[in-house]
């Protein structure tokens, strides 16, 4: 599955955000930046991304999803 994919996919379920994934092999890298995230622990922020990715979880298409999320602010603190 390649990175734009995957990008569309989480982009549908999580509007508004910035997506940017990477790949290597089977293994997804995906950082999203959206206001979504305001005010929620670090595991619920990755449930919203892998829910937008379940099925190809589910199939073996994706075989390690790495996701990160951050709000607007926390990821320009992150940027230096």
């Amino acid at each position: 599955m390649e990175a734009t994919e995957v990008a569309e996919l989480v982009k549908e379920a999580l509007p508004d955000c910035e997506v940017e994934v990477q790949v290597d092999g089977n293994h997804y890298l995906v950082v999203v930046v959206g206001d979504v995230f305001e005010g929620l622990p670090t595991i619920k922020r990755q449930q919203l991304i892998n829910k937008a990715l379940f099925q190809h979880i589910l199939d073996g298409t994706i075989h390690a999803l790495h996701p990160k999320a951050f709000t607007p602010t926390e990821w320009a603190a992150r940027q230096g």
